[in-house]
């Protein structure tokens, strides 16, 4: 879907970035981390040429980007920033509008796309449409800036520091929304992040970069488990702990999983590989409706309760500290 191949951008003698290179397939998510200068952002804005790489390409779909219009190109990738660039003179509904109307669509699919959104993100159309950014939660704000990038149907998101002007609980809340939003599912996306909980909890690939090269490549645990080098080790060294076990999944604390079911049910319908410490926010917070996750395994019925979860968890978690 994306490949980055040796992305270099110079400035005078300074080099922002050298010779990046990866792959993301469809509906893959890539986060960005490193220390502040290390050219993740830079990196980021190559992809959809805000910037253009001094050597190197990107090839989307199979196409280099630099022979595309630039409209076009940026058409499909949709982009959300840390303080949301809303304009403040337009309203929630013309906010979100913004590019569907450059495309020309109709009026009444622009309002009915806009409001499935708003929906989608928990922020009801009719308490909404009408609002300016002004009135609402840096949250609020931080959800419509999603909705506008999603609400021409890109299959591309881009993503920079998306919930880094939040409070900490504000943050933690959207990182976990983020995981339950529908248009978002299949995309595939470039996350940029100091925060590596962040880069952790909602990608799938992590890029730790430093002095504008890529130090490491590759799914969350690897980095903590097979380290490439001295800084990967010390980068992930004060949270290790937290970060593997937010990297343990049901298939990992119920290993048949692996084997028998794709899913953890048609009720809960969570993925084996999804992170425990998410299922448990995700039964708890859904309360009697999602009571048990229930899957065939052996041909009998398996019930996931809320407490056997936590159990798991405090396994696990004993396990490590012993």
């Amino acid at each position: 879907m994306i490949e980055a191949r040796q992305l270099t951008r110079r400035y005078g003698s300074f080099t922002a970035v050298d010779g990046v290179s990866f792959q993301l397939g469809k509906g893959q998510a890539l986060a960005l981390i490193g220390p502040s200068g290390c050219g993740k952002t830079t990196t980021l804005k190559m992809v959809n040429r805000l910037i253009r790489p001094t050597e190197g390409s990107v090839w989307v779909g199979g196409m280099d980007v630099a022979g595309q219009p630039l409209e076009e190109l940026r058409r499909r990738m949709g982009y959300v920033i840390q303080d949301t660039g809303l304009f403040p003179h337009y309203t929630v509904e013309e906010n979100i509008g913004v590019v569907p109307k450059l495309l020309r669509w109709p009026a009444g699919k622009i309002r009915s796309r806009v409001g499935a959104l708003l929906e989608q993100l928990g922020l009801p159309p009719g308490q909404f449409l009408d609002k300016y950014p002004h009135q609402l939660s840096g949250g609020q704000q931080q959800r419509i800036g999603i909705a506008r990038a999603l609400a021409a149907e890109p299959p591309i998101i881009l993503m920079d520091e998306p919930f880094g002007a939040l409070d900490p609980l504000t943050r933690q809340q959207a990182r976990r929304d983020f995981r339950e939003i529908e248009a978002l599912k299949n995309k595939t996306i470039i996350l940029v992040t100091h925060d590596i909980e962040e880069a952790f909890e909602m990608a799938n690939l992590i890029g730790l970069m430093k002095d504008g090269r890529l130090q490491q490549l590759g799914p969350p645990r690897q980095l903590l488990l097979e380290p490439a080098n001295d800084f990967v080790r010390e980068f992930l060294a004060e949270k290790a702990s937290q970060l593997e076990l937010q990297s343990v999944t049901l298939a990992g604390v119920f290993p048949q999983l692996i084997r028998e079911a794709p899913t953890l049910g048609p009720v809960l319908e969570l993925p084996s590989n999804t992170p425990l410490l998410y299922a448990i926010h995700r039964l708890g917070k859904e309360g009697e409706r999602y009571a048990h996750g229930v899957t065939q395994l052996a041909g009998e019925r398996r019930y996931f309760h809320l407490d056997e979860l936590f159990q798991a968890y405090k396994q696990t978690l004993s396990q490590w500290n012993n």
